[in-house]
């Protein structure tokens, strides 16, 4: 009688292993790479040569007068997604936030949240409008370029609110520093 049980409950385990470990991840892989191949590959983007240059989703950090500049990451935009969870009360966060700020007015950017303070996964790939309208005047200059041929790539490049109601409008880094090295 007990043996029975046992072999029951093993065959109830080996059917609920193969369905949640083996058919259900299958069958999400094979819809995601039917009907949403971009994304189910990491909405990866490529340059001219098709080759990976990073992904849609992922920040990267930009340092050179010529490009757009990022949001500071605590972890380097190295894929590790996490905050640094040090306290407002904390010097060495009062200390990058300082240092953030006067890099900024130093290259005469008016600092704004998201070019001051990382984001809570440390990999968002966006910035505010408003943060990229006041980075045009350098990067017009280090390019010798027109700032409405920027503002006009900026204007193109804006990513309305998810469905319409969640979260504020927002811009792409890396989308928008590639669409520049095309101009």
């Amino acid at each position: 009688m007990l043996l029975r049980e046992i072999f029951k409950a093993f065959r109830v385990t080996l059917v609920l292993w193969l369905i949640t470990a083996l058919i259900y991840p299958l069958i999400i892989f094979g819809f995601g790479q039917l009907f949403f191949p971009f994304q189910a590959n990491g909405s990866l983007i490529k340059n001219e040569q098709n080759m990976v240059i990073g992904s849609n989703l992922i920040g990267q950090s930009f340092t050179s007068d010529h490009y757009f500049w990022s949001r500071p990451s605590v972890n380097n935009y190295s894929g590790i997604s996490g905050a640094s969870n040090l306290a407002p009360s904390n010097q060495i966060l009062t200390n990058n936030i300082v240092a953030q700020i006067d890099l900024l007015k130093n290259n005469e950017i008016q600092p704004t949240a998201d070019l001051i303070y990382s984001s809570g996964s440390g990999l968002d790939p966006h910035i505010s409008i408003e943060s990229a309208t006041n980075q045009i005047n350098r990067i017009a200059e280090a390019r010798n370029l027109e700032t409405n041929q920027i503002e006009t790539l900026i204007k193109q490049h804006i990513e309305n609110r998810f469905l319409g109601i969640f979260g504020e409008p927002r811009i792409n880094v890396l989308k928008l520093n590639l669409a520049l090295d095309r101009l």
